[in-house]
């Protein structure tokens, strides 16, 4: 048989296919991606009639094909983060199956509404895997009503994805949901007929009208039409991929040289990959996010002069090499996020997570990957690290197009291993001189810049940045430490007019800039900082013995009535500190 389009077939037997594994997903095929608004989107169009565009299958008979090449199940119980990977399947000896080139994201949304479900992360809620952060959803159908005419979707029939405390209290609204894959029970219309009698449906016309449409486009109406591709070269459907691909803007391009990579990938990077992701998603609190975009252009920076995203840079030779290294790629990247985590960081203070990619660089193109995170050994390195890091942070060198500032810090610390003459160490004096005659990739700090961060909240997510560079001298090495003011919060929080001389006075203690700034913040190790809480400042000094010099606490009265003073003395002294961090 030729290659072309062929007899069109019903929803019904599309899930049919999926269920009993005819259809398959070959490994150049992204992940998932369509929210559930998309989905709700697509059901609402196939009820009113719309076209839902062609989709293309390749044909896979060759015993080639399915020994040497990777192939995946569809994806059936969505959950945003922790359930996005399609499941195995060993295709060796396998019967003859159709992959999808074309359509996966409308056939897998099909397969979710009528066979899975969908969950997402609540808003405000961590990323931790259970039912109250991230609930569990089945699509419903209002059968009562259409929606409003003017709503943002332009939708006529209201599908939602609901969760089973959601659709019970809908229910209290005499409302009727309708589950939809439910509607998989009734192939025949009699049935059908007799389930809406017995509902007492007949005399509800949009009741009875909609649930017998959601029958019939599933059932009947064969609107699923495609193209079947016969070749059985790789090479020649993986064209055909890219050409059909390329231009859609749904699939992004970075999702184009992920799928182009597996294809190349002789184990199996839609594991490799993800599994690096979550591994480094399980350091930090909370955990470090990552894409497979970074894991990529990691690979790029470690081992490509071109590190553009480009299809060239990922063609088999180079992704040959990738594979190879893997395993040492995969341990740099996670013991970088490690070390990081160490310092102190996590995912909210390190908001450029390209800043990580330098140091990888150097951990696996000096191979201490195996030691970085001892206690005991590279302290001048880890030091240097966290300067960057945080120099980096607060100069926002990562902002925009950042493939010339990794170039540039790949030249110079390629340079600095080079150099067989001495120790290496992580470049930092190298790295500030290659970037300083640029205006705005620069890492210079000027005075006005200085008093900028000084104003900085607590809340803010450059305040922990700001604080780890001040205080670089800590010993962050398996110690937790938290921001904390120095004259506590509570106090300023409670001033009242009667308290002070003038009204200029009680403003300078309510105002934040003084006493929620840098200004009045320290780095305090986790368990120094539950046992200090709200005790005045000079109390806690002295009960505790505190080592001023070694905290930055200028020496002047701590009591709280001298707290101007304080303020413009410890200014003085968080300048001068910066100064000496950054020049």
């Amino acid at each position: 048989m030729s290659s072309g389009f062929v007899t069109p077939i019903t929803i019904k037997d599309a899930i049919d296919n999926i269920v009993d594994r005819t259809y398959l997903l070959p490994a150049i095929q992204r992940k998932f991606v369509w929210s559930s608004d998309q989905i709700e989107v697509l059901f609402d169009s196939i009820m009113r009639g719309y076209p839902i565009n062609s989709f293309m299958l390749w044909e896979v008979k060759e015993n080639k094909v399915k020994n040497e090449f990777k192939f995946y199940q569809f994806l059936t119980e969505y959950r945003q983060f922790f359930k996005e990977d399609n499941p195995d399947i060993d295709t060796t000896g396998y019967k003859d199956f159709k992959a999808v080139i074309d359509g996966q994201q409308r056939l897998t949304s099909l397969y979710i509404g009528l066979k899975g479900s969908y969950a997402y992360k609540l808003p405000r809620k961590w990323w931790i895997d259970n039912e109250e952060n991230i609930p569990t959803r089945h699509l419903y159908l209002n059968l009562s009503n259409p929606m409003p005419e003017e709503n943002e979707r332009q939708m006529i029939f209201d599908f939602q994805f609901l969760t089973h405390q959601e659709i019970e209290k809908k229910k209290l609204n005499d409302d009727l949901w309708f589950k939809v894959n439910e509607i998989l029970k009734f192939e025949k219309t009699n049935d059908l007929d007799n389930y809406i009698e017995e509902n007492g449906w007949l005399s509800k016309t949009f009741t009875k009208d909609t649930i017998r449409q959601l029958r019939k486009v599933i059932f009947d109406d064969k609107l699923i039409n495609y193209y079947l591709e016969t070749a059985q070269e790789i090479d020649t459907v993986l064209d055909i991929f890219i050409r059909t691909n390329s231009g859609g803007e749904p699939l992004s391009f970075s999702d184009l040289l992920m799928s182009i990579t597996t294809a190349h990938w002789q184990s199996d990077a839609r594991k490799e990959i993800p599994d690096v992701v979550n591994k480094v998603f399980e350091i930090g609190n909370p955990g470090f996010l990552i894409s497979k975009d970074f894991v990529l252009k990691t690979c790029l920076v470690l081992f490509n002069e071109n590190i553009k995203f480009q299809v060239k840079n990922f063609d088999q030779s180079n992704v040959i090499v990738f594979e190879e290294n893997w395993e040492r790629i995969k341990k740099s990247i996670i013991e970088a996020f490690t070390l990081l985590s160490n310092q102190g960081f996590n995912n909210q203070s390190l908001r450029a997570k390209n800043a990580a990619i330098p140091i990888i660089y150097y951990i696996y193109h000096r191979g201490i990957e195996n030691e970085i995170n001892s206690p005991i050994k590279f302290k001048e390195d880890k030091l240097l690290i966290k300067k960057w890091i945080c120099l980096s942070l607060l100069k926002g060198v990562f902002g925009g197009q950042s493939d010339s500032v990794l170039t540039g810090i790949k030249k110079v610390i390629k340079l600095e291993l080079a150099d067989t003459s001495k120790t290496p160490l992580f470049p930092l004096d190298k790295i500030k001189e290659e970037f300083k005659s640029n205006p705005i990739k620069n890492l210079t700090f000027d005075d006005d810049f200085i008093e900028l961060l000084l104003s900085t909240q607590k809340d803010a997510s450059d305040c922990f940045p700001i604080l780890s560079l001040i205080y670089s001298h800590l010993n962050f090495g398996n110690q937790d430490y938290h921001k904390d003011h120095l004259h506590p919060a509570s106090y300023f929080n409670k001033c009242k007019q009667e308290d002070f001389s003038s009204e200029e006075e009680l403003e300078f203690y309510k105002n934040p800039e003084n006493w929620n700034s840098i200004i009045n913040l320290q780095l305090l190790n986790g368990t120094l900082n539950q046992s200090k809480l709200d005790t005045p400042l000079q109390q806690w000094v002295l009960e505790n013995n505190i080592d001023k010099v070694n905290q930055l606490i200028p020496a002047v009265s701590l009591n709280i009535e001298d707290f101007r003073t304080f303020i413009i003395e410890r200014k003085k002294l968080l300048v001068e500190q910066l100064k000496k961090m950054v020049l």
